[in-house]
């Protein structure tokens, strides 16, 4: 298949017979085709939007038309989220069809406008499914076949990303810390497996962020970095995206003013939470738990500890 407008309009033929399935509503050409970011060898992605019931027996029927050996789900035969498709080859092309469940999107698109999103569990995601993935995929879809122009409409409004969402990621922000903290200490005890996943964890919640505070939606893990938005360089294309990174990374002698009021919330790579009412401590300051060796005295943060009840000011 062509690139660009030709093959957008070789796809529109079967988007065409798709769409006259009972309970289908519209057809689009979805992933990475769509955004123009695909690679030679990238599936065709359709995403079938519908309504109600859907015959699944009739897009058995039209798929087994151009490939006899075409495997098509029922809904919810892929997971919760991604609820079901087809997986077919049509002259050599890899092409998906992916169930959109028309009435979900429409209250996912309400809930990101209040800056509320999910993170459900989803084959193929391994970061796991974003609800607000369902409004970025309208956003950036290019449809085929739209009869009653629901998509037209939905597409229109969703290409304005919603600040309350945006702002809903960035304070989700906290996760990427302190799973990277969690990634230290696997990497202390030698546990490759446990750290990999922790810091692919605090990577993808980052990069989240970012996309949330460039207002750029984003629909999967695939591409993220160093490219949130398409563009070259994550620096060059989201300077304020890169601010919310140097934000959580201040000068560790700035002195935070909230007491520690043990106990509280502690990862593994902490020691115990210091005890005693009122007593501050140093931002980013965390003593080294077990099976972390300590060097030269030194916290991670490098600063100097306050008095404690019952122990003088030392490094941590």
């Amino acid at each position: 298949m062509n690139d660009g407008n030709e093959a957008l309009e070789s796809w529109r033929p079967v988007a065409e017979r798709l769409v006259q399935v009972g309970g289908v509503i519209a057809v689009v050409l979805g992933g990475s085709r769509a955004r123009g970011t695909h690679r030679p060898d990238s599936d065709v992605d359709l995403g079938l939007y519908y309504r109600g019931e859907l015959d699944v027996a009739a897009l058995r029927g039209l798929a087994a038309e151009v490939d006899p050996g075409a495997d098509v789900t029922g809904r919810g035969g892929w997971g919760p989220w991604v609820d079901g498709g087809g997986w077919l080859t049509v002259d050599g092309q890899r092409l998906d069809w992916i169930y959109r469940d028309l009435d979900r999107v429409e209250r996912v698109w309400t809930d990101c406008q209040a800056g509320r999103y999910e993170i459900g569990v989803q084959p193929g995601h391994p970061l796991g499914f974003y609800s607000h993935a369902y409004a970025g995929e309208v956003a950036l879809c290019r449809p085929l076949a739209d009869p009653d122009g629901e998509i037209g409409a939905l597409r229109t409004r969703m290409a304005i990303y919603p600040p309350a969402l945006g702002r809903a990621l960035v304070a989700g922000l906290w996760e990427a810390d302190f799973t990277a903290g969690l990634a230290r200490y696997g990497a202390a005890g030698a546990d490759a497996c446990y750290a990999a996943g922790c810091l692919f964890r605090a990577v993808g919640v980052l990069c989240q962020a970012l996309h949330g505070h460039a207002g750029a939606w984003t629909v999967n893990e695939k591409g993220w970095w160093p490219r949130p938005d398409g563009s070259p360089r994550l620096r060059s294309s989201s300077p304020r995206g890169a601010r919310v990174c140097s934000e959580r990374s201040e000068s560790p002698q700035r002195t935070s003013t909230r007491p520690c009021r043990g106990p509280r919330r502690s990862s593994p790579m902490c020691a115990p939470p210091c005890k005693g009412e009122g007593v501050s401590r140093p931002a980013g300051c965390c003593r080294r738990g077990p099976g972390v060796r300590r060097r030269a005295g030194r916290s991670r943060c490098g600063a100097r500890c306050p008095a404690r009840p019952g122990r003088p000011a030392s490094r941590c």
